[in-house]
């Protein structure tokens, strides 16, 4: 049986556009970061101020504190998945494709997380209709990237699967967190991953990349405090809102809705033009992301007669 979706009422729409509007800029600012700063360097900035930032938020609101090596083990790894490892590799692609492209890319996050679902719990089995949406958003991704990039394998096409990566590491951080995190207060959570992915961000960069300079140019500056303070920090604790207020169904629109914003924006700060496959792979995976959600499936759906 699928899930009763929430009615979205005018509150929740704005708060659901604007989610999206956040996080469709983030791309973005991590490109412009990107100019001075290498990947890690940015991800490290990301998860250090927004850890920083979550944890006031709890101490503020006298939030419960975790205890127990078990907990913070299983923060370590959610930071790694949800964090370390996707910002990471979605960074570095951004380094040798258009931040559009990664926005769409990114939107195939839900796709890998109905199938990672799937194979771990029994109650979300891949049903008829979650399979075409699956279906639908492969040959959505492969429109995007393009058959050729399989044929001519270059340091494009490396970035293009990097982002990719990044999706699968978010989509199995969804079924650790159903696993480990479930009974913590949402923002408890974030500020605990959070520190887990700092935790290993933060040497990483410094041994990779050198040690992290405080020295940065303002746009770079203006860059890390958008995707840490705001795409990170803020849009975590908006994002429950929007949850609490529309539902996890109603979230997959926040998915169609960010690479729009991220295309735009690309085009007008950074002059980028997507080739035509693009915007036909995105409309593909779109349209799967609808089939998965149900939502088209709703006006042929009859309600039971009453007697």
């Amino acid at each position: 049986m699928s899930p009763i979706q929430k009615t979205i009422s005018p509150q929740a729409w704005a708060a659901l556009l604007m989610l999206s509007l956040i996080w469709g800029a983030s791309f973005l600012s991590v490109r412009i970061a990107l100019d001075e700063i290498g990947p890690l360097t940015a991800v490290a900035h990301r998860t250090g101020w927004a850890m920083l930032i979550l944890w006031g938020y709890v101490l503020i609101r006298r939030l419960a504190l975790p205890t127990g090596l078990r907990i913070w083990g299983a923060f370590l790894v959610m930071g790694l998945l949800n964090n370390a490892i996707p910002f990471s590799l979605m960074a570095w692609g951004q380094l040798h494709i258009e931040t559009g492209l990664t926005s769409i890319l990114n939107a195939s996050t839900a796709i890998f997380g109905v199938i990672a679902a799937a194979v771990f719990f029994a109650d979300e089995r891949l049903t008829a209709r979650k399979a075409i949406g699956v279906s639908m958003g492969f040959i959505g991704v492969s429109t995007a990237i393009g058959l050729e990039s399989f044929k001519d394998f270059d340091i494009r096409s490396l970035g293009q699967l990097a982002v990719i990566g990044g999706t699968i590491s978010y989509a199995l951080a969804g079924v650790w967190a159903r696993k480990t995190l479930g009974h913590l207060k949402p923002q408890v959570a974030a500020a605990g991953m959070l520190t887990g992915a700092s935790v290993v961000t933060i040497p990483a960069a410094w041994l990779v990349e050198g040690p992290i300079s405080l020295a940065l140019q303002p746009q770079t500056w203006a860059a890390i405090a958008y995707y840490a303070v705001v795409a990170t920090a803020i849009a975590y604790m908006l994002y429950y809102r929007v949850l609490a207020m529309a539902g996890s169904g109603n979230l997959m629109l926040c998915t169609l809705m960010v690479a729009p914003v991220a295309i735009v924006l690309g085009a007008i700060v950074l002059g980028e033009a997507l080739p035509l496959r693009a915007y036909i792979g995105f409309a593909i995976l779109a349209f799967g992301l609808l089939v998965l959600d149900g939502r088209l499936f709703k006006p042929f759906q009859h309600s039971p007669r009453r007697a």
